[in-house]
């Protein structure tokens, strides 16, 4: 039996110093990323909660079912389908998107798994994979470099040293696909599935050797959701990443290229197991046109969690809700 972390109580939580702090330090991490982003020409919408589906991709979690006037809806596990949606109306869009994932227990001592979570929503259009990556990274950079001015008080309450962000600000971030990801991993003893994602403790392993955020890239086939595209070039390979962060703090960001084209969409949802049928609005959508583009999802408590040099990611959020602890 696994047993859950356990989080303070309402009131120590947040009369805390730390918590202060680190809740100081996420409101400047969401105030530079707004500048950031409306500076290079996003408008920013406003997310949905709730819809007819929702994301399919969530490894292991479960979605949580509402009664919307007699149909059952879905809370979002990711707005992605509904970033693509958005891109009829603007080019280059972003959400602020709160989302809900009942994680599997196991996750409740990870130390970055809630079951209630937000994300900066990116998405652009008429873009590749490729290009999106450079987005992210300047996002990242940005933040980080706002941060450092703009909350050093709240930098030295946590301990947070600044110099542990150096190599992130002066030095472009790695990349190494999967199948090397792989191949790392056996390299130091781990049995990592080459056909699956990689898993936690693989991503952890990796991540504390790291000392920079870097990319994991192409993804197989299978390992993913139908939205991320696969390679024209190299069948069987998927033009995805994920962005780890340094010092064990693991992924903070995944995204991909996206399938845009009605047949390879629904192909790809029968090889995932996905009914078409459920997906009425969005392939019709789809079958109408719509831009290819790309984007991706930045975790804010992973990010502020690792920012702020944190053991757990329940330290980065007002009301924390922990995989198996029913509170609050």
């Amino acid at each position: 039996m696994i047993e859950p972390v356990q989080a303070p109580g309402p009131r120590e939580h947040l009369t805390s110093d730390v918590t202060r702090a680190a809740l100081r330090l996420q409101h400047h991490m969401l105030t530079a990323t707004r500048d950031h982003l409306r500076r290079a020409g996003f408008v920013e919408l406003l997310p949905p909660i709730m819809g007819p589906v929702t994301d399919p991709g969530v490894r292991g979690s479960k979605q949580v079912d509402v009664d919307y006037y007699g149909h059952r809806y879905k809370l979002m596990t990711s707005a992605i389908l509904y970033k693509q949606a958005s891109l009829l109306a603007f080019d280059r869009i972003f959400y602020v998107a709160p989302n809900i994932r009942l994680e599997p227990l196991e996750t409740a001592n990870t130390q970055r798994h809630l079951a209630e979570f937000h994300q900066i929503d990116v998405e652009v259009a008429n873009v590749g994979r490729d290009e999106i990556l450079e987005v992210a990274q300047g996002l990242v950079r940005s933040v980080v470099r706002h941060v450092i001015d703009a909350a050093a008080d709240e930098l030295d309450v946590l301990g947070r040293d600044t110099g542990a962000f150096t190599d992130l600000l002066g030095t472009p971030f790695g990349r190494i696909s999967h199948s090397q990801a792989v191949s790392e991993l056996h390299g130091l003893g781990h049995d990592q599935n080459p056909d699956a994602e990689i898993d936690w403790v693989g991503e952890a392993t990796l991540s504390r050797k790291a000392s920079t955020p870097f990319f994991i890239t192409d993804y197989p086939k299978g390992s993913r959701g139908f939205y991320d595209r696969e390679s024209t070039t190299e069948p069987g390979v998927l033009r995805n990443f994920d962005l780890i962060a340094p010092e064990g703090y693991g992924e903070l960001c995944s995204g991909s290229e996206r399938e845009h084209e009605y047949r390879a969409i629904v192909a790809r949802m029968r090889e995932t197991g996905e009914n078409p049928a459920k997906y009425g609005w969005y392939l019709e959508m789809v079958r109408d046109g719509i831009p290819g583009s790309a984007g991706f999802g930045l975790g804010v408590e992973r990010f502020t969690r690792y920012l702020a040099g944190l053991d757990s990611v329940w330290q980065t959020t007002a009301h924390p809700k922990i995989p198996g602890v029913v509170s609050r």
